[in-house]
């Protein structure tokens, strides 16, 4: 299991690993390596998270949710499998933790009189600004 929240825990076998080779600089190493890493974690079907964190995660996704619900995340930086995978789970960990945080609900206000007031004020100012800078109109 992997802790993510006190609340939220994950378990391994959810994430689904698959190992590519990784693009870029590298020379031979490259070539030879798979040391890329892909990881899925299917948000939809996944037991573990409450419902409403659920929904936050597939909004804040973007392009790595693919239409079936599963979060797709690539790390490819470090040259060893290893290191690639731990940074994809922590990206993978750190997209929950965020959708794990229940947005503040924002209350509607009226602005006061005096901010009323005042902005009426510096209006009628720069009206007189731009009316001097006209030319007299002569009859």
């Amino acid at each position: 299991m992997i802790q993510v929240t006190p609340s939220i825990a994950i378990d391994e076998s959810e994430i689904e690993e698959s190992f590519v080779r990784a693009s870029g600089p590298g020379g031979q190493h490259v070539n030879k390596v798979s040391s890329a890493v892909q990881i899925r974690f299917d948000v939809r079907r996944s037991p573990s998270l409450p419902n409403e964190v659920a929904i936050r995660l597939m909004k804040q996704a973007g392009s790595r949710l693919t239409q079936d619900g599963v979060i797709v995340i690539v790390a490819q930086a470090h040259r060893s499998q290893k290191r690639n995978r731990e940074e994809a789970v922590e990206r993978l960990l750190e997209l929950i933790r965020a959708a794990a945080i229940r947005p503040a609900v924002r209350r509607a206000t009226k602005p006061t009189k005096a901010s009323k007031e005042r902005r009426l004020a510096s209006k009628e100012k720069r009206s007189g600004v731009k009316a001097g800078r006209q030319k007299p109109v002569s009859d």
